[in-house]
């Protein structure tokens, strides 16, 4: 027996101590948070963390960079790697992004380190150019590091399954790396705080994410990082200005001349598609008309309590009215959307539809009608009335009054992008969905009655009647 118990507790010590050495489990079983996961969990080729400072943005992006050398990611397809590491300068390199790879390395993992400059005997203190790593499959795997600083000649030439930037890189060292990783259809992901403001990443990744289906990005903040002390976190906050506020805390781009909806949420504003939307919630469409610009139409539902919902959206541009008529009537068909006694849906549109342009027999207006789409000119374009109003269902106190469906990428892609310009007006540009989103929004939508819930009494009521009435 006593046999027994000494091989148990060798085993239990064993376990211990290459628990204890081993940084990349302690991580996956005690470190990581909810929101590390999602970005490992993705399958998503061009993955981005934007956080502020300290909430675990570079931890996730060195042990990715680990598990893919190592052939080792629970949640993707493993193999021999070749891969880079991209930092911003050699001291950013030596002391940020080399040195949490190395910490997610066991020793014996290494099969060899390349300096750059420095000694290999003790490579934290030097550059690296690459290690070479032991992987799952009895090869080598290869972890190159490259600076920005060195230039977009530096990036050349290499294939390569995968590049981590840690923190933004300029665009063209961007466009480089996306080269290298083309032929093995290989993976970008990139770990930054957002101080740069609204640079080519904020454009190609945070606005255009929901048009490209391989591009993804999560916002993490100080909340998210359960290891950070809420009084230190409260006290740091305080005495931070607003955008400091935004950029450090909570990851979020921010322009000197700032966003028009500040109070858009992703988070809390966009919902499913599939989100059930009861028949009598169903209201009018709303269309800012454009033939060589895009036309932006959405359909807007009403909920008992005076919530709005946008639940589909038709945006293209380059089209005639008979074609534009067609795709929403199509749209309305597949939603179920009700229309009168002749197949014909109601719209609000922009006042301007209702003038004749020259050598027309009629106007935008009466063609939509023609064409079965009822609509009204009558709508408010006060533009900061309607500005006001928006802000108003994106925000009144505490709580959101308007959802939009994840299906309508340009509105969201508008809330998001929309900024003020000179003269205190937003800047006249890309902004079709907005505008008929305010007209909507400053018809007051009224919201439906709900069912009536009977008492006891009409229920007995109407029981007896029609018993009385099957006795006849």
């Amino acid at each position: 027996m006593r046999d027994v118990i000494e091989n148990i507790l060798k085993i239990e010590r064993e376990q211990k101590r290459r628990y204890d050495n081993n940084a990349l489990m302690r991580y996956n079983v005690d470190k990581v948070h909810v929101k590390q996961m999602q970005f490992h969990k993705c399958a998503k080729r061009n993955r981005w963390v934007f956080g502020g400072n300290r909430t675990g943005k570079t931890e996730c992006g060195a042990a990715e960079t680990v598990w893919l050398a190592r052939g080792i990611h629970p949640y993707k397809e493993n193999k021999r790697t070749d891969g880079w590491v991209v930092s911003l300068s050699r001291r950013v390199q030596r002391e940020v992004a080399q040195k949490k790879i190395l910490h997610y390395l066991n020793p014996d993992w290494i099969a060899d380190v390349v300096m750059e400059s420095g000694k290999s005997q003790n490579p934290s203190g030097g550059i690296i150019d690459y290690i070479a790593v032991k992987n799952v499959f009895g090869t080598i795997s290869t972890i190159g590091f490259k600076t920005c600083e060195a230039g977009r000649d530096k990036f050349a030439g290499a294939s390569l399954d995968y590049v981590w930037f840690d923190e933004e890189p300029p665009e063209d060292i961007y466009d480089e790396c996306a080269m290298r990783v083309v032929d093995k259809k290989g993976l970008l992901f990139g770990t930054m705080t957002p101080l740069l403001g609204l640079t080519f990443v904020y454009k190609r990744i945070y606005l255009n994410c929901n048009d490209d289906p391989e591009v993804w990005h999560v916002f993490m903040e100080w909340a998210d990082n359960p290891y950070l002390d809420p009084d230190e976190v409260a006290r740091v906050s305080a005495a931070m200005t607003d955008a400091e506020r935004d950029v450090r805390r909570f990851g979020r781009f921010v322009d000197a001349k700032g966003a028009v909806y500040t109070e858009f949420d992703e988070r809390v504003h966009v919902i499913p598609s599939t989100t059930v939307i009861p028949p009598e919630w169903q209201d009018r469409l709303s269309i800012d008309p454009g033939l060589n610009n895009p036309l932006s139409c959405h359909w807007y539902a009403v909920d008992y309590d005076g919530n709005v919902y946008v639940v589909a959206e038709h945006f293209e541009a380059g089209r005639s009215v008979e074609y534009h008529a067609r795709a929403i009537k199509q749209t309305c068909k597949k939603l179920g959307w009700r229309t009168d006694g002749k197949g014909r849906v109601s719209a609000l549109i922009d006042s301007a539809a209702s003038q004749h342009t020259l050598n027309a027999d009629k106007s935008v207006a009466e063609l939509f009608c023609d064409n079965g789409i009822l609509v009204d000119t009558r709508v408010n374009k006060d533009l900061f009335s309607g500005i006001n109003r928006v802000k108003q269902y994106l925000m009144t106190d505490g709580k959101p009054r308007l959802f939009i469906f994840d299906c309508c990428t340009n509105l969201i892609r508008e809330l998001k992008s929309y900024r003020w310009g000179d003269g205190d007006r937003p800047v006249k540009t890309d902004d079709h969905c907005l505008d008929e989103l305010r007209y909507y929004l400053m018809k007051r939508p009224v919201p439906p009655k709900p069912p009536s819930v009977k008492s006891e009494i009409e229920l007995d009521k109407e029981r007896l009647i029609r018993r009385g009435m099957r006795a006849r």
